[in-house]
């Protein structure tokens, strides 16, 4: 406790660096998940390819992909580009398949009741499929989250500093309260952002929540209702 409370501030600030080395790779993964996650929903032939081919790509060891990704993409290999783009990729092996089962949820009657309303394929995606499927989204997403805030320790392996500094750091200088205080700091904040986005889900769906409710819902039996 006494190395903890000596050291709030480089805490502090590491975790902010770590949040903000997590985010990055969150949102790009995000954004980029939605076109390829539709092109795999939309054309059956390319589907099983895209999935399979954006899921092996999380099976890539971490220190494999950020040695590989700057032989390719021209950039050092210790900045913290390399590590955004692998954590982004990682984000990208997760969400594809959660953007496609999501628009796989919709009822097939509600995208017609759309088209006969006159929507056309855009406006029906960004106004009906993507609300729609936005619950198995939104869990694919936290799911993603969680997953990039615990990789991106690995970046201090390759000299991008952030909270992984304090378990290789106290692990050489064999002072257990830094290593705790960085695996604390790090289950703290995947807990925060999952915590965030559940809020936001249920601020920007509030009808997901209410038909989580009204399937818990049980019809009262009443006496006699039988006879």
């Amino acid at each position: 406790m006494n190395w903890v409370l000596d050291n709030l501030g480089l805490i502090f600030e590491l975790s902010l660096v770590h949040l903000r080395q997590s985010a990055i790779p969150i949102v790009l993964g995000f954004l980029l998940s939605l076109p390829l996650g539709w092109i795999a929903w939309r054309y059956q032939l390319v589907r099983g390819p895209l999935i399979v081919l954006t899921g092996l790509l999380y099976t890539i060891p971490s220190l494999a992909l950020l040695i590989l990704l700057p032989a390719v993409g021209g950039y050092s290999a210790i900045s913290e580009t390399n590590l955004i783009v692998a954590l982004t990729i990682y984000a990208i092996a997760i969400l594809v398949r959660a953007v496609a089962d999501g628009l796989d949820s919709v009822d097939a009657a509600v995208r017609q009741a759309a088209t006969a309303m006159g929507y056309g394929g855009a406006r029906r995606f960004w106004m009906v499929d993507l609300p729609l499927a936005g619950p198995v989204i939104l869990a694919g997403l936290r799911v993603a989250a969680v997953s990039t805030i615990s990789l991106a320790t690995v970046g201090i392996l390759i000299g991008v500093t952030n909270l992984g500094y304090l378990f290789t750091n106290g692990l050489q200088r064999r002072i257990v309260a830094e290593v705790l205080a960085g695996v604390v700091a790090v289950v703290l904040i995947a807990l925060l952002i999952d915590l965030l986005l559940m809020l936001a889900g249920r601020v920007i769906m509030p009808w997901a929540r209410a038909t989580s409710v009204s399937k818990t819902r049980r019809p009262r039996v009443v006496a006699g209702a039988a006879a």
